[in-house]
């Protein structure tokens, strides 16, 4: 009965930290400040493209707060690249489509860390439809970029 114990013990703290580092990276306030140099978000409805961990349901319900309506999108001309999309003719990347107020998508900024690591652009997809995708910022873009809350510039 002692190792019964112990396995409720060790699965509660392994939840606990799993949940932690969950809440941490996507939910607070610690970690990231959007850059003042971005432009605020249109009070409106957008669609935003996504193909990597925003495909599963719990993540974009923990991130977003809701599942966005997906519907299966393609967009053409790119390739995926592990957690980037770089152009390449020819190239198809499935993804999902999602439909989202402004409240849900500074919660997409914030999990993608818009203008540190991420930026937004709006593409064309292969239905002719236009939506926001982000794709990864050069690593030396912000290596060098004055933080007024570290002593020293980091590199990524």
């Amino acid at each position: 009965m002692v190792w019964f114990k112990r396995l409720v013990i060790i699965s509660a703290a392994g939840l606990l930290g799993i949940a932690g580092w969950i809440w941490l990276t996507m939910l607070s306030p610690w970690f990231y400040e959007r850059p003042d140099d971005l432009a605020d978000i249109e009070q409106r409805t957008h669609q935003v493209f996504v193909y990597g961990t925003l495909r599963y349901a719990p993540v974009r319900l923990v991130v977003m707060g809701s599942f966005g309506n997906p519907e299966k999108a393609v967009l053409e001309g790119y390739q995926r690249n592990g957690l980037d999309l770089s152009p390449q003719p020819g190239s198809k990347v499935e993804g999902l489509l999602l439909r989202v107020d402004a409240d849900e998508l500074a919660r997409l900024d914030r999990y993608e860390r818009l203008g540190v690591r991420y930026e937004r652009v709006e593409i064309t997809l292969e239905d002719g439809s236009r939506a926001w995708v982000y794709l990864r910022l050069s690593k030396l873009q912000n290596a060098f970029a004055r933080n007024p809350g570290l002593p020293i510039a980091l590199v990524p």
